[in-house]
């Protein structure tokens, strides 16, 4: 019983989706480290995430469970059809919390510090939809954590880099949600959840989307003036934004049908594309 509900908790909460951050905290890690990060701590960061994202991802499907299951989307997810137990989703995020915090203690002592903290704002996210359209900034606030916490794990401290990243970052989530959001814009009106979607219809969402994506691209261009970036880089910014582009053409009000392909497939080449030119930059330098 034990192994059938650890089997359905992983495929809930989809750890192919680790693609969305993971890329860029491992950017801030070698923007961090000016070329290659040590491997030890490189492996350590690529376990805190893994960790802070399964605890994220179980308590999100944990707390909307009632909503999940009155959603035509989500109502066959394990734990809103009743497949999978909330005890064994609760048992989970603990786990996952305490192995999270374990691993910042091995990483530096500032990041064992904040590590409460990171999960305590991963955690509220999975609240805001109940008070507030701006639910997507706090969903982008949970990732941009991402390379602001491995440049912590590299040096130890901050600045203004990991700052600029994770601002990419912030408007890169929201953007994106946004435009996933647009599915569920009646279920969230009849519900009394709140989304920029269902609160401005989904026209104004969509030039939201491109308004937050825009900004992220303006953020990828501070990273590259303030942490003094190369050409290969600058590359991978604009290749950011084309691709970006194209997104936002496969969107429309009238035809949301290819709302996973923009969301999924388009987002995950950006993240990953955005690595591998950052990593090609800072081992050219």
């Amino acid at each position: 019983m034990g192994m059938r509900n650890l089997r359905l908790v992983l495929q809930d909460i989809r750890l192919e989706h680790t693609l969305f951050a993971l890329p860029f905290a491992v950017m801030g890690a070698f923007i961090a480290a000016d070329g290659l990060p040590k491997m030890g701590d490189m492996g350590l960061i690529v376990v805190a995430m893994f960790f802070a994202r399964s605890s994220a991802m179980a308590f999100n499907r944990l707390t909307d469970a009632d909503f999940d299951a009155t959603n035509p989307r989500t109502k066959n997810r394990p734990l809103a059809s009743g497949r999978a137990a909330a005890g064994y989703y609760a048992f989970f995020v603990a786990v996952s919390s305490a192995a999270f915090v374990a691993t910042c203690y091995f990483i530096n002592p500032m990041a064992f510090v904040l590590s409460p903290g990171a999960l305590g704002v991963v955690f509220f996210y999975s609240f805001t939809k109940r008070f507030t359209s701006l639910s997507h900034f706090f969903l982008g606030l949970s990732l941009s954590l991402a390379p602001v916490g491995a440049w912590i794990a590299i040096r130890g401290g901050v600045g203004v880099v990991p700052f600029l990243l994770g601002g990419a970052v912030l408007f890169w989530l929201v953007g994106l949600d946004v435009i996933y959001s647009c599915q569920d814009v009646e279920h969230d009106r009849s519900a009394g959840l709140f989304s920029i979607p269902s609160r401005f219809g989904v026209a104004r969402a969509l030039l939201f989307s491109g308004m937050a994506h825009v900004a992220m691209v303006v953020f990828l261009f501070g990273v590259f003036f303030a942490a003094r970036m190369g050409w290969i880089y600058l590359a991978g910014v604009a290749l950011a934004a084309v691709l970006l582009v194209y997104e936002h053409r496969l969107v429309r009000p009238d035809d949301l049908r290819r709302v996973n392909t923009a969301f999924f497939n388009v987002n995950g080449v950006i993240s990953v594309g955005l690595m591998a030119f950052t990593i090609a930059d800072r081992l050219a330098s």
